[in-house]
Formats: C-alpha cells, structure tokens, sequence
C-alpha cells in the first residue's frame, strides 16, 4: 500500500532540504512550487487560460510572477481567480506524479497544504518548523526578498505554531544533522504503521 505524507512549514523553515533526505531514504517526492513552475513556463498548461484572463500576465510565451504580482497588487478579485487557473492544474500534475511513481511512501512537498485543505488527503503530514528569528536570518539571507515581502507572505500563510500542531509529524531543521536524524525517525514510524 502506498502512503501519501504531506510535507509543509512555513517559508525558509527547510521544506525542500528536508524533502532531500526523504528523497535519499528512497521516496518519491512531489514539489508543489516546481508543478508551479512547470505550468508558468513557456508551453505550462496554465499560460493558456492565464492568457485569456490576465493578458498582461504573459511575458515571453510565459507567465510572469512580477506581473502577477503587481495584477494582485492592483485587484483584490485578482488572487482567487488566479487561483481557480491553477489549482486544478496543480492537483492534477500531483494526481499523475503519485500515478507515474511506484514508491511505497510519496512525500508532496506543498507550503499552503493546510490552508488549501491538502492535509485531507494525506495518510498524514509532517511540518518541518524553526523559531521566527532563524526563519528571517534564512529568509533574508537569500536576498531575493525584502523584510516587507516576507511579511506579506507569511500573512497570507497558517502561522507554523498551528501547522506544526495539526500535523503528525514536527520535523525541527535547526542543523542538517538534526533534520536528517528526525527524518530517519518518521521514515521508521511509517514503514511501522505501513505494516500495522
């Protein structure tokens, strides 16, 4: 039987380091902001039906982040309609993803899972969490973004306290060592309940 463990945390909490080591422990791992990606590029499912509703979203045969941005940005009515584009397209790309991979354990790396209602269909969830300060060093480190984008993003997210509350699994990615240790750890909890 294949079982499905949602990953999600807040943004600079290690999402996607922490999907490496499910990875190298052998599962197949789904990542919502690539399926994003994919259909924002040029030839993406989504450039077509973003074209007719959002002309101005298209900038080289692709959909443009910054001018989404600034279409948001300039429309409140702008986000749910965008999101009514994309949403599908990215259940459906994780519906062929989990189809087209035979691992026993599939981990779908998604950061809006409790907030879009993607938790109800996973056998469970872990969250990956860090406390506030590091989560802006991380952040900021990066420099793609300002401390006024970062406080936009986090928002319009579930704050970590309550993700980290309603999921199965609290995965702390303070060092890499500690990261890789709990991983291993729900890994076996899960080959567990696989054969409960």
């Amino acid at each position: 039987m294949r079982f499905l463990l949602g990953l999600t945390g807040s943004i600079g909490m290690g999402k996607s380091t922490t999907a490496g080591f499910f990875a190298e422990q052998g599962c197949a791992v789904w990542d919502a902001d690539a399926a994003v990606h994919r259909l924002y590029s040029e030839g993406g499912a989504a450039v077509a039906p973003m074209q007719a509703e959002f002309p101005g979203a298209i900038e080289d045969g692709a959909i443009s982040r910054d001018r989404l941005r600034e279409i948001i940005a300039e429309d409140p009515t702008a986000l749910p309609r965008i999101e009514a584009i994309v949403h599908p397209l990215v259940q459906k790309d994780r519906a062929d993803f989990i189809a087209a991979h035979p691992a026993r354990i599939v981990v779908l790396d998604v950061p809006l899972l409790f907030e879009t209602g993607g938790d109800a269909a996973m056998d469970a969830v872990a969250c990956v969490s860090i406390p506030p300060d590091l989560q802006r060093e991380r952040v900021m480190a990066r420099g793609s973004m300002s401390a006024e984008d970062l406080e936009r993003i986090l928002a319009r997210q579930m704050p970590n306290d309550e993700k980290s509350a309603r999921a199965d699994y609290v995965i702390e990615t303070d060092t890499f060592e500690h990261a890789k240790a709990q991983v291993q750890a729900v890994m076996q909890d899960i080959e567990r309940r696989r054969h409960a």
